[in-house]
């Protein structure tokens, strides 16, 4: 129980804790093994690898003259952002950029994954944030201080216990995460293999196999005719953008003030569809029409700024200015959604093109985005390949979601003790989880 528990410090119960190389390492012009770990990389206990950054081996041993990293490494960011945190796994030959300090468990007295979920914690987030308050321009944590952050230690077999329980649960939610991304890119190869590249019209025409059934592939035309976007499959026919589905402005949902009561309904903003959630978000009075009502699988388009296109799965909530809620009375929701998407590449360099310190995009140019139709035999077959993609997305993030919650929920009181872990088990056991 939580008054058994001592509390000591990180330092004390690790084998090390280092600092990173606090100075920018010098890239390779070709892309080498060797790849470079940044702040941006680390977040909510896992290594997020986008947009690496190579480095030859000479400077890659120069980096890891103090440590290399190791499974169960857990990493710290002291700035920008200050407070993430993740834990090493399956990131070999890769080094830490700056502003990231790496810890290493002594595996007699304290488990790894048991100390990156209590530097998860709200208890220890507070502290990094204490700490962080140097009244500079940026807030950042001193070296010296990322080793006085003072920790539980429960007994090493209830360490592994409750990581054991948050860890299935993570495992859960990175399992579900990685299969949203096949379904995914799978959706995404289709598209572009049926309606951009016209791979099975394109065979057909060469007397080659489609690679689909005989009876899918008669479905196809074999040639192609000219239109207003070059030669497409004969039969087929372009639409605008906005003519395909509806897209509906947001409010300036400032005009409706929360009455501060349970009906008041978070504001969905740019920001929020970017966190794909509205935790920390304002609230406004639920006196809309319901079509500015989100609700989850509804498709949002962020129309200025950065601009973004996603299915949102954060829970009921309203439609803000500068947002699009996406419908259609005739298609279905991945054939106007994956549209979309089609052209976001094309409406960024629209909006980036603007002169104003906020890029947006006009209708003019959803009414200038065609929009390739096949014939209906077409696609209402493309719609049973496409609509259990998409709809086996959106169900893996609202179960990601609850899981999420279910952790989030779970972390801070298993931490301090509050609960035991036989009792957490039980009921997770009784909720299917």
């Amino acid at each position: 129980m939580k008054t058994e528990w001592q509390t000591v410090k990180v330092s004390d119960a690790c084998e090390f804790v280092v600092d990173c190389v606090n100075k920018t390492a010098p890239l390779s012009a070709s892309v080498t093994p060797y790849k470079m770990i940044r702040t941006s990389h680390i977040k909510n206990g896992f290594i997020r690898l986008t947009d690496e950054k190579c480095v030859s081996e000479e400077t890659y041993k120069k980096w890891t003259r103090r440590a290399s990293l190791e499974h169960g490494d857990v990493l710290l960011t002291r700035e920008a952002p200050l407070g993430s945190v993740a834990m090493v796994r399956d990131e070999k030959n890769h080094f830490l950029g700056q502003r990231i300090v790496q810890y290493r468990s002594n595996p007699r007295v304290l488990d790894s994954l048991y100390l990156l979920y209590t530097f998860l914690s709200p208890a220890l987030q507070s502290q990094f944030n204490s700490y962080g308050g140097t009244g500079s321009t940026v807030d950042h944590i001193r070296v010296p201080d990322c080793l006085e952050f003072e920790i539980p230690l429960p007994p090493l077999v209830d360490q592994k216990a409750i990581a054991h329980v948050l860890g299935t649960l993570d495992e859960k939610i990175e399992l579900d995460r990685k299969t949203r991304e096949t379904l995914e890119g799978t959706a995404n190869a289709l598209f572009k293999s049926w309606f951009v590249n016209f791979d099975p019209v394109r065979a057909k025409a060469e007397g080659r196999p489609t690679g689909l059934p005989n009876e899918i592939s008669e479905l196809f035309p074999d040639s192609f005719e000219d239109s207003e976007l070059g030669e497409i499959p004969s039969g087929w026919s372009l639409m605008p953008l906005d003519k395909i589905a509806n897209y509906l402005n947001g409010l300036a949902l400032q005009k409706f003030p929360p009455k501060g009561d349970h009906t008041d309904l978070p504001v969905i903003k740019i920001a929020q569809l970017r966190k794909g959630d509205a935790l920390e978000s304002g609230k406004c009075s639920n006196e809309l029409s319901v079509e500015y009502v989100i609700k989850d699988g509804d498709i949002l388009f962020s129309w200025s700024g950065s601009l973004l296109v996603d299915v949102w799965v954060g829970g009921i909530g309203a439609l803000n200015q500068h947002l699009f809620k996406v419908t259609s009375q005739i298609f279905e929701k991945w054939f106007y959604y994956l549209w979309t998407k089609y052209y976001l590449e094309e409406f960024q360099a629209i909006a980036q093109s603007k002169a104003t310190t906020m890029g947006h995009i006009q209708r003019k140019h959803l009414s200038e985005a065609l929009v390739l139709v096949p014939p209906p035999e077409v696609l209402e077959w493309m719609n049973s390949v496409f609509s259990p993609l998409l709809n086996r997305q959106i169900q893996g993030r609202l179960e990601s979601r609850t899981l999420s919650s279910i952790r989030d929920a779970l972390l801070p009181r298993l931490i301090s003790g509050e609960l035991r872990v036989p009792d957490v088990e039980k009921m997770l056991e009784e909720v299917g989880v």
